[in-house]
């Protein structure tokens, strides 16, 4: 089976109402995927250096929390390889989509998928989280892999407006501990936490959702 049929089943069990795009999604996916593959050569963006795990651990992965976070903003901290923010990007092209990256390697990957994808609905700033302020209104605050919760929240809690309740801070987890859980406080709390079935994978995930 071709990258590009699994691709397209692996979105088929997602059960996603994907929108029909200029661009099929699946190809702009294949192409994503065989940039990640050919950066990693030299920058080491990611461990994984197969095609298909890619696609499993890392796309799809990303893909599964779309129906559990809210646009048009979203901002992905500490993108690294642009997960969970280019899938997403690239599967809501109607949500604008920052992603902040500190490692300027990672950045300077992200900015070239950017042009070559062509993707308008994404913005790339190679600074520290914390020094990064918005002048939009944010909708959600996602991370796949920056931090544990009290220190993921309180470096980016100026992103939202002190009055703003329906800003939401989203951790994609393994497995999150209850001490770690116990990080998130006033006026912080959780708000639910999800488990999350990704296609192609027995490992646990699980979506920790925070609100103000």
């Amino acid at each position: 089976m071709s990258l590009l049929q699994q691709i397209t089943l692996g979105l088929q069990a997602l059960n996603y109402d994907f929108a029909v795009q200029e661009k099929p999604l699946p190809g702009l996916i294949e192409r994503y995927l065989l940039l990640i593959e050919k950066w990693n050569k030299i920058h080491n963006l990611t461990a994984i250096r197969n095609l298909q795990d890619m696609l499993y651990q890392h796309v799809l992965d990303s893909l599964a929390v779309l129906p559990h976070i809210n646009g048009p903003q979203i901002v992905d901290v500490g993108s690294g390889a642009g997960l969970p923010g280019i899938p997403i990007a690239l599967a809501r092209p109607d949500w604008q989509v920052l992603l902040v990256e500190s490692n300027q390697k990672k950045a300077s990957f992200l900015k070239q998928v950017k042009i070559e994808l062509a993707l308008q609905n994404v913005a790339v700033i190679g600074q520290r989280i914390e020094d990064i302020h918005s002048d939009k209104k944010v909708n959600t605050i996602i991370t796949r892999a920056f931090s544990e919760l009290g220190e993921f929240v309180n470096l980016t809690r100026q992103l939202a407006a002190e009055n703003d309740a329906n800003c939401r801070w989203v951790a994609m987890k393994a497995n999150c501990s209850n001490s770690e859980l116990k990080q998130i406080q006033a006026p912080f709390c959780i708000e639910k936490s999800i488990s999350l079935a990704v296609p192609g994978l027995d490992a646990a995930r699980q979506l920790i959702i925070i609100k103000k």
